[in-house]
């Protein structure tokens, strides 16, 4: 039987037979599928292990985020053969405001203002809802010969030989691959198996998260309010709906949380202000502890941790993602090359090109969103005149804000070639 085709029986006949292939997944939310089809793309055999249930996953309130997708992100999705799909359900971002705000007093005038209209190449990004990016995922892969999706099975135990890698499944079964990469979030079992040690604090805060729909159009406009206790993002969305994500105190967060729907609504509105109109929840609330969380390495011997295994970001940027499938777009880079060369690609000299290229960049964005989050989390009238005027700055020379733009559109430093919108 083919080496493929030994991946795929394993899958669809549910026997229990042993599983072998050439790059084993751990983790099947976002950026485990991804890379699974970019690596698909080169021929590669990948096998995807969920722990969570097909169902769990497809349920459309499974996950209440939408995300920030930067340009360069979209990018990628296009070369992964989704963007086409979720065109027509991503809400483009236009513009970009913050500004200072208070519980009662709605937003002072913003002091940073981004306008697409000074990018050559369109929006800065787009907004998409996590269940309709879920989807489009799981069918794709499902649709790709080269994919066997596992789901509602865990990982237990993991292994490593001289010339591959051996994961044992919580059904008896165990896959034998060249490489293991952990996608399996900010608690990494991967990661843990493998010895990996992780940094980081908790920030004391939590993120209540939500759609709102309103009567006034956004406009395409992304608003970011920098209150007291946390920052509050009014995400646009289609449809005059815009997406919360609204960082509190955690005690606060909690009972915020658990709040009937009017009560809830209630709190929100006077931090919400009244300039998109009256305002009424478009689906459930989620809350989400908020934590930096860094892995101390991103690899291992033939092992490799990408997205939230490697690294957990405060959301003030909107970068997690972002970065999740920036991992993924290099680490494809670089197994796919080190194939083409006929190099072993779970060598320490194949992953090491992983790491040098992704870690130092990541450490910097979460430095930079934790300074940024202690700076306007607070409400020191100082500090918030030294950083209005540091701001306002940024809005006013039109370099430096056309480099902002461009960072927040992901499309500055040592793009992987799927960010350039190029094939590898």
């Amino acid at each position: 039987m083919p080496h493929g085709l030994l991946a795929r029986a394993g899958h669809i006949g549910g026997m229990t037979q042993d599983i072998k292939t050439d790059i084993v997944i751990v983790g099947g939310g976002l950026n485990g599928p991804a890379l699974a089809l970019a690596l698909a793309q080169a021929g590669m055999q990948v096998v995807v292990v969920d722990a969570l249930p097909r169902e769990t996953r497809t349920d459309p309130e499974f996950d209440g985020r939408s995300y920030a997708l930067a340009l360069a992100s979209c990018r990628v999705l296009d070369r992964l053969g989704l963007w086409s799909e979720l065109q027509d359900k991503a809400q483009p971002i236009l513009q970009v405001k913050a500004s200072d705000g208070r519980a009662g007093e709605g937003a002072a005038p913003f002091f940073l203002h981004f306008d697409h209209a000074e990018l050559e190449e369109g929006p800065m990004g787009h907004m998409l809802e996590d269940r309709y990016l879920r989807a489009a995922l799981l069918a794709r892969i499902d649709a790709v010969s080269q994919i066997t999706h596992i789901a509602g099975v865990s990982v237990v135990g993991q292994s490593v030989q001289a010339s591959g890698v051996s994961a044992q499944l919580s059904d008896g079964r165990t896959i034998t691959g060249r490489l293991l990469v952990g996608c399996d979030g900010r608690d990494s079992p991967t990661a843990a198996r493998a010895g990996i040690s992780r940094s980081g604090w908790d920030y004391g805060q939590t993120a209540l998260v939500c759609a709102v729909r309103h009567t006034h159009p956004h406009e395409g406009c992304a608003h970011q309010f920098f209150m007291p206790a946390g920052p509050l993002a009014i995400l646009p969305l289609p449809e005059n709906r815009s997406s919360i994500v609204w960082s509190e105190r955690s005690a606060t967060a909690a009972a915020i949380h658990a709040l009937d729907d009017a009560a809830y609504l209630e709190a929100l509105r006077p931090r919400f202000g009244d300039f998109l109109g009256p305002i009424e929840l478009a689906g459930k609330r989620y809350a989400y502890p908020l934590r930096l969380t860094l892995a101390n390495s991103f690899i291992a011997p033939r092992l490799a941790l990408v997205g939230d295994a490697a690294h957990g970001l405060h959301p003030i940027a909107g970068q997690g993602f972002n970065f999740g499938l920036r991992d993924v777009a290099a680490l494809a880079e670089v197994l796919i090359l080190a194939a083409r060369r006929g190099e072993d690609i779970a060598s320490p000299l194949v992953l090491e090109r992983y790491q040098q290229w992704r870690r130092f960049d990541t450490l910097l964005m979460a430095m930079g969103t934790d300074g940024v989050n202690r700076l306007f989390s607070n409400d020191n009238p100082l500090l918030r005149g030294l950083r209005d005027l540091g701001m306002g700055a940024i809005t006013a020379i039109p370099a430096l804000r056309r480099r902002f733009m461009r960072e927040a559109a992901g499309l500055t430093g040592d793009l992987p070639r799927l960010m350039q919108g190029l094939p590898i």
